[in-house]
């Protein structure tokens, strides 16, 4: 049987027998970023042949539109000669792109542009390479965000932070226990770990604390968060994160698997598909906060690029190539859909910056 299965499901198998049931955070960290067999690292997972599209790819206009946020932003933090631009997560590299297309309408900005891409995944290093080889951007690569050198920052992540590892707890009788997961007549089952997590619901937000039994909470390491926001603080900076969550914490599983296109048993393919859990912003700016960053929002997507100028940048386009009227229009329409589970409204977009700098832009 063993030398049937695929080769993360074998390993997770064999660290299941070794160490017991699986925290689902761990889980999802193999599946995704298991040096030779995680699906980030070994695959390009965007666009129409991949597993899913993100807003980058929708249109240039989502991109664009946070290419003039940034200048604003760089302008507010008084223009200074060099300012990193960081990405966090950078995909394929088609937001920096769009991103560094409208600075050219800010030369002085552009100029003073170094690009720093944050990236684990070496097949999407490459892709990154690939498309901005044809500019004449200063880039660097790291693999967090440590690593990028200290100086004036702004941190732009679309899409990052879901696709983090989510920790998970179910609530029983005797209180919260992990959940793991566990191998149960030779498939992949979640259960839950056999003792309550100590003193867990005296950590939980108080929203949370009258959880019913069965009920699921979710919770992130903050390493990520807090290092945003000691970063925006240390350089007179800001970050801009749009994903999608839920605005306060709350109960609820919301871990979930794309593969083409569509949606998946988490259980079913380790590194086969994407793992995605729904980004908790209360939890997010409590974070940042924590080291001193002031967080703006969050808003709905569709609020925030309105703001932006989504509208007129749709009109410019279709002025400049009315043959693609009705793309255009699609495109902008898929942006700020504000159906319940539109991307409008189920995408959220916060930022955060040093305390003096004042409102972000359109927050």
């Amino acid at each position: 049987m063993a030398d049937q299965l695929p080769p993360l499901d074998v390993e997770i198998r064999r660290r299941i027998a070794i160490a017991g049931p699986m925290p689902v955070g761990q889980y999802m960290r193999l599946c995704l970023t298991h040096p030779d067999y995680g699906y980030y690292m070994t695959r390009d997972p965007f666009g129409t042949h991949g597993d899913f599209i993100t807003a980058p790819e929708i249109s240039q206009m989502f991109g664009e539109l946070i290419g003039l946020w940034a200048a604003s932003v760089w302008r507010q933090m008084g223009a200074p000669e060099n300012v990193r631009l960081v990405e966090l997560g950078p995909g394929r590299g088609s937001m920096m792109l769009d991103v560094m297309r409208a600075a050219h309408i800010v030369p002085a900005f552009r100029a003073a542009v170094v690009v720093h891409l944050v990236e684990i995944s070496p097949a999407l290093e490459q892709r990154q390479r690939q498309a901005l080889a044809g500019t004449d951007l200063p880039v660097e690569w790291h693999r967090s965000l440590d690593e990028v050198p200290d100086g004036p920052t702004i941190i732009l992540a679309n899409e990052f932070f879901d696709s983090l590892p989510v920790q998970q707890a179910v609530m029983c009788a005797d209180g919260w226990h992990e959940r793991v997961v566990k191998v149960d007549d030779d498939e992949f089952a979640f259960a839950h770990a056999r003792d309550p997590i100590p003193l867990f619901d005296q950590m939980l937000p108080p929203g949370v604390r009258d959880a019913q039994i069965g009920d699921i909470f979710e919770w992130r390491a903050d390493q990520t968060a807090l290092e945003l926001g000691r970063r925006v603080v240390r350089s007179n900076g800001a970050a801009l994160v749009i994903d999608y969550g839920h605005l306060e914490s709350a109960t609820g599983d919301s871990l979930q698997a794309v593969g083409s296109h569509d949606f998946a048993d988490p259980l079913a393919a380790p590194g086969q598909v994407d793992l995605t859990a729904h980004v908790d912003f209360q939890a997010l700016a409590q974070a940042a906060e924590s080291m001193g960053a002031r967080a703006h929002g969050p808003l709905e997507q569709a609020v925030f690029l309105r703001r932006l100028g989504i509208g007129s940048r749709a009109e410019a386009l279709k002025l400049a190539a009315p043959h693609k009227a009705a793309e255009t229009d699609a495109a902008r329409d898929r942006l700020i859909d504000e159906a319940a589970t539109g991307m409008g409204t189920l995408f959220k977009a916060i930022g955060f910056s040093h305390p003096k700098l004042g409102p972000l832009p359109c927050f």
